[in-house]
């Protein structure tokens, strides 16, 4: 640990953090005093969804900031093996949400299952507070793997769930949609750069410590809960059960989530069995997905290749862009001239960078969909593999330039975090919004399961090239680290360029002049609908 004279500048930091969040705090108070039931030209439930988001993003970040060094010097595994739980338990974080989901979509409908699953996170993030003594032989490290449980299956709950809510709120033509996915995201942003910064300084402070870090993240989703209570009335009905459910069989189902938990704490232990268990439950959803597939009509068929096809790009891209909490992480904190901050505060970066250009992107797609020129869905995220691989290469290629042996400029963190942000920007709330454009509506939460589990592929993806980085003996070298990073560039390069020469294709089985509206959308104001571009 630093001598405590060096963290001014992490001080000062934190104090902005939390001037920040006072000012968020004071925007979400003003819009829900006010009566109207848009504001800002959109409906107060995106900004309701937009604030239980944000605390929920802040616990979530928050820890992911540390998680990888509470892993390597509290419990003190190997970088490598430190790599592998950490994309295992990121992967699991994404795959629940496909049963997460289906419980949604056919039973309890996406209000109760976003509520459960903010429960059991609450839970979780309470639990990774208590420390013990460290080691792995230190049996208070089987509450750290129950902590984990927790989270994993109380994400599934919530994830999809709430992304789906967003989409409920406006009809399937209404062009302020992508923009709604777009704030919604800016909200996840604003949860994670405030929970990082702030659960980075106390994780990794001398005076405070794991706890402490640890225990703001608890807080964090417990504010969660309380603006998704407060804020039920703004959905308007939005994410309520499809049917009447009797109370054993709506407790029943939190049983299973329970239940669950007590599987996922067996099983994060394994990662190798997490890997073999994603490699067949993969195949047999894309086949369940294919089945129903088939059952529909040429148009809504080919809308689902169409999305078969885009959830397909999630293993490389995840892959690539969530080593920032593991093997980048640890590249910054050991080996870039940090100037005294933590490492962990660094993970505040991305978020920021989407905080301030998330509106701008907004903006452009619209400027360009006004003119007829807005890429298509398959198209950015074939620019959102350029821009990873050459956030990757530009990394490289600087602190190769700039020695090996010698610190790495802390310019070219942030110039990496920069083109993985604006890649992150092409691909995330874009395929969001399609997911939840193109489904057929009986299948909109399994949809965004699905998405959400090609995800996890990609994050326990993410693991594996981590690991990769630690080498043979475990642990990290500067030059291992560059040279899977290099590879890893030129193969994103590669896989961007068949995506553009493809994407006219999958654009063409999209079919965006026959989408319709099923049903009339709350708050679905004339003024604001258009029919989308070709």
């Amino acid at each position: 640990m630093m001598e405590i004279s060096q963290w001014a500048e992490a001080e000062w930091i934190a104090a902005i953090a939390v001037v920040v969040l006072i000012v968020f705090l004071a925007i979400g108070g003003k819009i829900a005093v006010q009566k109207d039931p848009e504001f800002a030209g959109h409906p107060k439930g995106l900004y309701m969804l937009f604030f239980a988001e944000m605390w929920e993003r802040f616990s979530y970040y928050g820890m992911r900031a540390i998680l990888i060094f509470y892993l390597t010097q509290h419990w003190l595994f190997s970088d490598g093996k430190s790599n592998l739980i950490y994309g295992a338990y990121t992967s699991l974080v994404y795959i629940t949400p496909v049963l997460g989901g289906w419980l949604a979509d056919r039973y309890l409908g996406q209000r109760k299952a976003v509520l459960f699953g903010g429960l059991l996170l609450a839970i979780g993030h309470t639990l990774m507070a208590v420390e013990g003594t460290g080691g792995q032989d230190d049996p208070t490290i089987n509450v750290f793997w129950a902590a984990l449980a927790f989270i994993i299956v109380g994400s599934g709950f919530l994830k999809a769930n709430i992304s789906v809510m967003v989409g409920q709120l406006y009809g399937l033509t209404d062009t302020r949609r992508d923009g709604a996915y777009t704030i919604f995201y800016m909200g996840i942003n604003v949860g994670a750069a405030l929970g990082t910064i702030l659960v980075a300084y106390l994780g990794q402070h001398p005076s405070y410590g794991w706890g402490y870090g640890f225990g703001l993240a608890g807080i964090g989703m417990m504010l969660g809960l309380v603006v998704f209570v407060l804020g039920k009335a703004t959905l308007k009905g939005a994410g309520e059960a499809p049917k009447a459910m009797g109370k054993g069989l709506e407790y029943g189902l939190y049983g299973v989530g329970f239940a669950a938990v007590a599987v996922i704490w067996a099983l994060v232990q394994y990662q190798d069995v997490i890997q073999n268990l994603l490699a067949i439950s993969g195949v047999a959803l894309l086949g369940y997905v294919l089945f129903e597939s088939f059952k529909l009509e040429k148009e809504p068929r080919e809308r689902m290749f169409a999305i078969l096809f885009l959830i397909s790009l999630n293993p490389l891209f995840w892959g690539l862009f969530e080593q920032a909490g593991g093997s980048m992480n640890l590249f910054t904190d050991r080996f870039v001239d940090r100037a005294g901050v933590p490492a962990g505060i660094f993970q505040s970066i991305n978020p920021i960078y989407i905080i301030l250009m998330a509106p701008v992107f907004a903006g452009l797609w619209q400027w360009l969909g006004s003119k007829g020129k807005e890429p298509s869905a398959p198209a950015k995220f074939g620019l959102a593999l350029a821009q990873m691989g050459l956030a990757n290469l530009v990394l490289v290629w600087g602190a190769e330039a700039y020695g090996i042996a010698a610190m790495t400029p802390v310019i070219l963190v942030f110039a990496y975090y920069f083109f993985a942000t604006t890649a992150e920007l092409c691909l995330s709330p874009v395929g969001l919004s399609a997911m939840n454009r193109l489904a057929p509506k009986h299948l909109a939460s399994l949809i965004m399961g699905a998405w959400f589990y090609m995800t996890a592929v990609g994050n326990f993806v993410a693991g594996k090239i981590g690991e990769a980085t630690g080498g043979h003996d475990g642990e990290m070298t500067k030059q291992g680290l560059l040279d899977i990073y290099e590879l890893f560039g030129w193969i994103a390069i590669g896989a961007a360029v068949a995506v553009l020469v493809i994407s006219p294709l999958v654009k063409k089985w999209m079919h965006l002049d026959t989408l319709k509206d099923e049903d009339p959308a709350p708050f679905d104001a004339p003024s604001a609908r258009a029919e989308p571009a070709e």
